[in-house]
Parts: structure tokens; sequence; C-alpha cells
């Protein structure tokens, strides 16, 4: 269920993409591909989604929030190689700096002897949390590249309904694989107990779930947004900063244990976010140098 919910909400996206689609689009930008590979590529994309969802799921379920939010801080290493490979992504010694640092960050938590455990969950089920977690980091980053890639090579539009197109065609193939799952496992049948049992009542459960629900298809199309205007990489990097702002929330609202190597481990974070900001100044600054240099010529030429 908790795999379910990140994208079942997607049928919300159809009134945004409906006023997109009919007011933004324009014919002939380029040929579009066929029906069988956007196809293709929706489902795989979408199965990998499910499964991801499914890894980041399990890591939730046998982590606290604070300790599954830093180590999933990762991702943002997984992606700065896989930008690199796919969508040739420049690697800068401060996008190193930043991948090498928050690696470290995520790292801290592995080793701690002194990680809090929910209560209940044994050292077996702890270490797979933390292996299912960065496994979900490695796979989330690889799913943000792919994207990129199919933006640029495939899609091709310069509108943004495109972004929901994504959105609401890979949710849908991720919702009815886990769906499958729902009922091939049997857990379908627990359901009206999760829901009996609920400390605040039924509503309480159903709203629960239903917020939550729309909760991600706004992140979720924030993230693909992010990916389609500028890129892979700084997408996950946006969605870092959130996670290490969340041990703080976790702290405040769950009263989650917050110990001096998680803070640490926030503050190496921080570092290397502001880091890949860093860059990106200087990478802007450089264009913006360019842009005026060319200008400068254009202007001095007496044959303009």
């Amino acid at each position: 269920m908790a795999t379910l919910v990140q994208t079942a909400a997607f049928p919300i996206l159809l009134v945004p993409y409906s006023f997109l689609r009919s007011s933004n689009d324009s014919p002939g930008l380029s040929a579009p591909s066929s029906v069988l590979v956007l196809c293709s590529i929706y489902f795989v994309v979408g199965v990998l989604i499910a499964g991801d969802n499914m890894l980041y799921s399990i890591g939730l379920l046998y982590l606290s929030a604070s300790t599954y939010s830093l180590i999933c801080a990762t991702q943002l290493a997984f992606n700065a190689v896989f930008s690199f490979f796919i969508n040739r992504q420049k690697f800068t010694p401060l996008i190193l700096n930043a991948v090498v640092i928050l690696s470290f960050s995520a790292s801290l938590l592995a080793v701690n002897e002194d990680s809090d455990k929910p209560s209940g969950v044994s050292n077996r089920k702890y270490v797979i949390g933390i292996l299912t977690a960065l496994a979900a980091s490695a796979l989330y980053s690889l799913l943000l590249s792919l994207m990129q890639l199919t933006f640029e090579k495939v899609l091709k539009k310069e509108t943004f309904s495109v972004v929901l197109e994504m959105q609401i065609y890979t949710a849908f193939v991720a919702s009815c694989v886990t769906s499958v799952g729902l009922f091939a496992s049997g857990e379908w049948r627990t359901i009206r107990g999760e829901m009996d049992s609920f400390t605040t009542g039924k509503v309480s459960y159903v709203m629960t779930l239903v917020w939550t629900a729309v909760a991600w298809q706004v992140c979720s199309v924030g993230v693909v947004g992010l990916v389609f205007v500028v890129s892979s990489l700084c997408s996950n990097v946006v969605s870092t900063l959130s996670l290490a702002v969340t041990p703080i929330a976790s702290l405040i609202v769950f009263h989650d244990n917050m110990n001096g190597v998680k803070i640490i481990a926030m503050l190496i974070a921080f570092w290397g976010f502001a880091s890949y900001i860093f860059q990106n100044y200087l990478d802007d600054l450089k264009v913006t140098k360019n842009q005026t240099a060319g200008n400068n010529e254009a202007a001095n030429d007496p044959h303009c």
C-alpha cells in the first residue's frame, strides 16, 4: 500500500494536462516518435518506478525517518555517475567534491553503531533497510538520467505538457504493476484490519492515503519538471537538499533521536549541496561573460 500511494493519484494530473495540451502544444517542432517506441519507454520506466518505490518503502519500514533520509542522500552520488555516462554531464572538481562529500555523509550512518532503529526491528532487518534504501537511491538516479535522455532524444518537445505525459503514463504502469503485487501477495486482505486498527479512525486512514497520494504526484511533477527544464542532476540536488532537512523535521514531528553522527552527516550534506550550487554559479557567470563578449564584438563589427 505504501508503494501504491506513490503513483495511484496520477488521474488528478489529467486536468492540468488537458489545458496544457490544448493551449500550449504546437505541432511540427520535430518528427513525432513512433507509438511503439513511446509505449516501450513508458512501460520500462513505469516498471522501474514500481520497483524503486517498493525498495524505498522497505527501507522506510526498517529505518527511522532521519536515518532513511540521510542514506537516500547518496542518490546524488549515483546520479552524478549516471549523468556523466548517460547524459554527458560535465564533471568539474566542485561537482566531484559534492558527490564525495554526500557519499561520506551517508556512509557515516552505515558505520554508526548507535544508529537508532524503530522498535521491533532486528539487526538483520536494519541492514536490509540500509541496503534497500541504497539500492532505491541508485535506481532512482538511473531513472532520472533515463528520463532526461528520453526528453532530449525521443520526445523533443518544448512545452511542459510533455512532463505531465511522462508522469501520467509511467505512473499508470507503475500503479498497475504495484496493484498486481498487492493482490498476488495477499496483502490486500490486511487493508480492512489496518483501517479498523488505525488509531484516529477509518476516515483518517483514508484521508491519509488520499492526501499522501496527491502529495506524491505534486512532488513527482516537480522532480520530472526539473529534469525537463534543467537536468537530472539539478533535480536530484534539489531532492537531496530536502533530504538533508528531513532529519530536523523528524526530530520535531516524530521525536527521532538526533545524535552527533547524524548532525555531522547533515552538515556535510549541506556542504556538498553548497559545492554544487557554487559550481552552477560559476557556470552561469561564465555563460554571461561569453554572451557579453559576443555582444561587444558584434557591436564593434563595422559590417554589422
